[in-house]
């Protein structure tokens, strides 16, 4: 399941993960870190949302 930063609509993608901040494709939402931010904003884990096809 991918998740959207509520602050700026980054969507994190577990097929991709985002490798630039130490969290290899594969990884699951839940086995991202704690301490992780959002690539674009810099805002926590805490600020993501479950992205569903009804937000398309």
């Amino acid at each position: 399941m991918e998740y959207i930063c509520d602050i700026c609509g980054f969507i994190y993608n577990p097929e991709i993960g985002d490798p630039d901040n130490g969290v290899p494709h594969g990884t699951q939402w839940e086995n991202v870190p704690d301490d992780w931010e959002c690539p674009v904003c810099l805002t926590s884990k805490d600020n993501f949302s479950p992205l569903s096809d009804d937000d398309f």
